[in-house]
């Protein structure tokens, strides 16, 4: 008997070979992985999956070792609502603690049945009930499609650093992808709460999330956006590197991934037009509007998260991150000069709080990569801000983009603009600047005027 109990999602390490198991037993070789998917009610006995072969059986604990690799995050579950058997009691505390209506948590009630809890308001109401386990429809993690089998990745080079670890590139099943490893553990277990949600966001402007691997804390893949030709590593102020500090697009080096910031700094206006300039904006318009219409909250949008791939097409990275970082963050470390005012001072982040970001985005974009607030501290920033200060347009900013900057910045967050709104806006302008721009100022490195397609 092992000293110690094993949540679900730990991954384990086989001791022996069991070549010839019996009817639902799982059949392994000594040193495959394993993860553990419940605990038996035969404490002896678990229900895990095979990495290598995907089969699901059962296995003796005596036959199993936890994963050195997760050995400094053990806590570290991808079922948080399974609370194995807890007292009714414990059941409902967990769920008064639940953050939104429709939460729920599970315990063991029998060798055949589970209580399951859920939420119904915030007002503390909860109802929980018996229900045959085979009759649960929860969307276990391990069969899911995002849990990722960490032999088929490969490693390559550092591209970027931010807040909590390193980027990397690397090889999943052919495919190059950015991996960014998280080893803070209230991080990595908020971010596993969303990503079941996360996975399933897909829209040409936005980085997609392709999955996570338990490994030395928390790898999270993700599409790989790469740009030749970036300013390694710039540093913005406002409390973030220019390259992000999430799993999107941290610094990237010259081969590496290619921020908007860099993009706009390295050519400037002699090499990006201000079509160009437009079609980036709706870019992460479109990126933005689709997350509004998921009711997903960014809280970190600027240019530094902007990716750029070779065929110029902008997509909005750091979307899920965001969100759990915060959780582990004080105000004093966001990013003053991109974050609304009623998110600054009561954090109260919603997708107004997203327009208001975008106004400053903006205001990047067409100043080609410049610092937002120039020359004004952060304790500036804020104070004049609540005092009705907004940016003056950059050089050669047309009216009507500063026009649109200013909707953003309403202090009132109900009168800003949705992002359908601001994509309808910028197509139009995209489509006026288009019809009389001059064929020069293009950049050269790929088509200056890409086209936008719907999702």
């Amino acid at each position: 008997m092992p000293t110690r109990r094993w949540a679900p999602g730990t991954q384990c390490i086989t001791k022996c070979e069991h070549t010839r198991p019996k009817p639902g037993e799982l059949a392994f070789c000594k040193g495959d992985v394993v993860t553990i998917l419940e605990a038996c009610e035969n404490k002896s006995w678990y229900r895990a999956k095979h990495h290598a072969s995907g089969q699901e059986g059962l296995l003796a604990a005596g036959a199993l070792r936890e994963r050195e690799a997760l050995s400094a995050d053990p806590k570290l579950s991808l079922m948080p609502w399974f609370h194995g058997k807890i007292s009714g009691q414990e059941a409902v505390q967990q769920l008064q603690s639940a953050r939104h209506p429709g939460d729920y948590v599970l315990c063991e009630c029998g060798a055949s049945h589970v209580a399951v809890g859920r939420c119904y308001g915030r007002t503390g109401l909860v109802s929980c009930q018996v229900e045959p386990l085979a009759a649960l429809s929860l969307g276990l993690p391990p069969t899911a499609g995002w849990l990722l089998n960490l032999q088929h990745l490969t490693l390559g080079a550092q591209i970027g650093e931010g807040e909590f670890g390193a980027v990397l590139q690397g090889e999943y099943l052919g495919q190059k992808v950015a991996v960014k490893n998280i080893k803070c553990d209230v991080t990595a277990q908020a971010f596993l709460d969303e990503t079941a949600v996360m996975t399933k966001v897909q829209h040409k402007n936005l980085v997609r999330l392709l999955g996570v691997i338990l490994h030395q804390g928390l790898y999270i893949v993700m599409e790989h956006v790469s740009k030749v030709g970036q300013d390694p590593r710039v540093v913005g102020p406002g409390g973030s590197r220019a390259g992000g500090s999430g799993w999107g697009g941290s610094g990237a080096g010259p081969k590496g991934q290619g921020n908007l910031v860099n993009f706009l700094r390295t050519r400037g206006r002699a090499l990006v037009n201000t079509p160009q300039l437009l079609q980036f904006s709706l870019h992460v318009a479109e990126g933005m509007e689709y997350l509004e219409s998921k009711k997903l909250v960014h809280r970190d949008l600027a240019a530094r998260n902007i990716l750029v791939s070779e065929d110029l097409v902008a997509k909005v990275s750091d979307f899920g991150l965001a969100k759990a970082e915060r959780k582990g963050l004080d105000s004093s470390r966001l990013p003053v000069k991109w974050t609304a005012p009623e998110a600054l001072k009561h954090g109260k982040f919603s997708s107004k709080s997203d327009v208001w970001s975008f106004g400053v985005l903006l205001w990047e974009v067409f100043s080609y990569g410049r610092a937002p607030y120039p020359k004004m501290s952060l304790k500036e920033v804020s104070e004049a801000v609540e005092k009705g200060y907004r940016m003056e347009p950059p050089e050669g900013c047309p009216g009507s983009i500063h026009a649109l900057m200013g909707s953003c910045w309403e202090a009132e967050p109900t009168r800003r603009p949705p992002f359908r709104k601001l994509a309808e806006k910028l197509a139009r302008e995209l489509r006026s600047a288009g019809a009389s721009a001059p064929n020069g100022g293009q950049d050269t490195d790929g088509p200056a005027l890409p086209r936008s397609q719907e999702p």
